[in-house]
C-alpha cells in the first residue's frame, strides 16, 4: 500500500491506510524517499527528540528544504527555538488567554443566535470559521475590516494540489498576501503601540544565558503572528466543523453532552483525537535512526503521523469507537514535547465555550452529509463546509 499525503481520497478518509501502516510497515518508506512513522510509542518517541528528529527544515512534505521560510518558532530547534519561546511565553500568557473568555462566548452567542433565527446554515462558513477568527484576530490586535480577508488568505495559502509540486499558485499569492499584511501591521504596531499582543511581542524582552537583553526581531514577530494567525483560526475551524458531523454520527454522545455539559471538555479531546485537524508533521533526522529493523539514513524526511497514532489500538481501547468519556491519556492532537501548541489552552477554551452553546441553541439539528465539502491542504483535514439545519 502507498501513501499519498495530498490525494483527495486520502483525505476522505486517511484511517485504512493508518491501520496498515501500523501493521505492517511502522517505519514506512514512500517511493518518493521520506519515511513515516505511524505507531503510538514512535511518534510520541520522535516528538520528545527535537534535535534527532529536526523541525529547522519545515514541518510538512512540500516545506521541507524550503530556503525562504520566515523564522518561526515552529521551524526551530532548540536553543533557537527556547529563546523565542521564552519571548513569546512572556505575554501569550495564561491569563491572557482567559481574560478572552468573555469575548469568545459572546462571540459564540451572536453566532449562533443569527443562525437560530434562519434555522441553520454553514457550519463552518458562518460559525466554526468565523469564531477562532475573531477570537485570535482580536487578541492579535486587527482591526474588525480586515479579519475575513486575513483568514481568507491564510486559508487560500494551505490549499494544495495532489500531483507535484503539490503547492498552487494561489497558495503562493495567498501566501504573500498575508506576510504583507502581517508585516504592514507590525510596522503599525512599533509605531503606534497599544494593548494588543502584536504591541507587546513588539516590545518583550528577555536575558539570554549570557546575561544580555534579547528581543524578537521584526522578522520574528511577522512570522509568529504568521503562524498564530494560522493555527489560531484552522485548528478551532476544523475541530468544530469535525465536532457537528461526529456527533451527528453518533448521537449517543451528543446525548451525554446535552445531559451534562461537563462532558464537553471530555468530547473537545476526543474529537481531536478521532478526527485530528493536524495529522501529520514532519521533520528531517539528524542522524541515522533505526526503529523497527529499519533505518532512516541521516537527512531523510520524516512524517509523524499524529492522526495514527491517535488510533493505535496498541495505545488506546476500541480506538475506532468515538467515546467522549475515554479515560484521559497522552494526547497528541495539539503536539507533544518542545513543540507543543503554544494555543492548546486558547483551542481548548474556544471549543469548549462553542460546543456548549451550540448545546443550548441547537440541542437538536441535522447535518446535510451529502453537500458537504472538504479542504484539500496537507497535514491540515477537516471541511470548507457542513450545511445544517434546526430539526425540532
Amino acid at each position: 500500500m502507498e501513501m499519498n499525503p495530498f490525494s483527495h481520497e486520502f483525505h476522505e478518509d486517511p484511517y485504512p491506510v493508518y491501520r496498515w501502516l501500523r501493521d505492517y510497515a511502522p517505519v514506512y518508506r514512500n517511493p518518493e524517499g521520506w519515511y513515516a512513522l505511524s505507531q503510538y510509542d514512535d511518534v510520541l518517541a520522535a516528538s520528545q527528540q527535537p534535535l534527532r528528529f529536526s523541525s529547522a527544515k519545515g514541518t510538512s512534505l512540500e516545506l521541507i528544504d524550503s530556503a525562504a521560510m520566515l523564522p518561526m518558532i515552529i521551524f526551530m530547534d532548540p536553543p533557537q527555538h527556547d529563546r523565542q519561546r521564552k519571548l513569546v511565553s512572556r505575554v501569550f500568557t495564561p491569563r491572557a488567554i482567559s481574560d478572552l473568555e468573555p469575548f469568545v462566548r459572546a462571540t459564540a452567542t451572536r453566532l449562533l443566535e443569527a443562525l437560530d433565527e434562519r434555522g441553520g446554515g454553514d457550519f463552518v462558513q458562518d460559525f466554526s470559521a468565523i469564531l477562532p477568527m475573531n477570537v485570535i484576530m482580536e487578541l492579535l490586535g486587527v482591526p474588525d475590516a480586515d479579519r475575513n480577508q486575513v483568514r481568507l488568505w491564510m486559508d487560500a495559502s494551505l490549499d494544495r494540489t495532489e500531483e507535484p509540486p503539490y503547492i498552487p499558485q494561489h497558495a503562493i499569492d495567498a501566501m504573500g498576501n498575508a506576510v504583507g499584511y502581517w508585516s504592514s501591521l507590525v510596522a503599525d504596531k512599533r509605531a503606534c503601540p497599544d494593548d494588543a499582543l502584536a504591541s507587546r511581542l513588539c516590545e518583550v524582552e528577555a536575558t539570554d544565558d549570557d546575561g544580555n537583553p534579547t528581543r524578537l526581531s521584526d522578522d520574528e514577530v511577522v512570522g509568529f503572528m504568521l503562524l498564530i494567525g494560522a493555527a489560531g483560526t484552522e485548528t478551532v475551524m476544523k475541530l468544530l466543523a469535525n465536532a457537528a458531523v461526529l456527533f451527528q454520527r453518533n448521537p449517543d454522545q451528543w446525548r451525554k453532552v446535552l445531559d451534562d455539559p461537563g462532558c464537553v471538555a471530555g468530547a473537545v479531546e476526543e474529537v481531536l483525537r478521532y478526527w485530528a485537524p493536524s495529522q501529520f508533521q514532519g521533520r528531517v533526522v539528524t542522524d541515522d535512526v533505526t526503529l523497527h529493523d529499519e533505518t532512516m539514513p541521516e537527512g531523510s524526511r520524516v512524517l509523524l503521523l499524529t492522526g495514527s497514532a491517535n488510533r493505535d489500538e496498541r495505545a488506546y481501547d476500541d480506538p475506532d469507537r468515538f467515546d467522549i468519556d475515554r479515560p484521559g491519556h497522552v494526547a497528541l492532537g495539539l503536539g507533544h514535547g518542545v513543540h507543543y501548541c503554544l494555543g492548546a489552552s486558547l483551542a481548548r477554551l474556544e471549543s469548549r465555550i462553542a460546543l456548549e452553546e451550540l448545546a443550548t441553541r441547537f440541542p437538536n439539528y441535522e447535518v446535510d452529509e451529502a453537500n458537504m465539502e472538504r479542504v484539500h491542504m496537507s497535514n491540515v483535514h477537516g471541511f470548507s463546509s457542513v450545511p445544517f439545519v434546526t430539526q425540532s
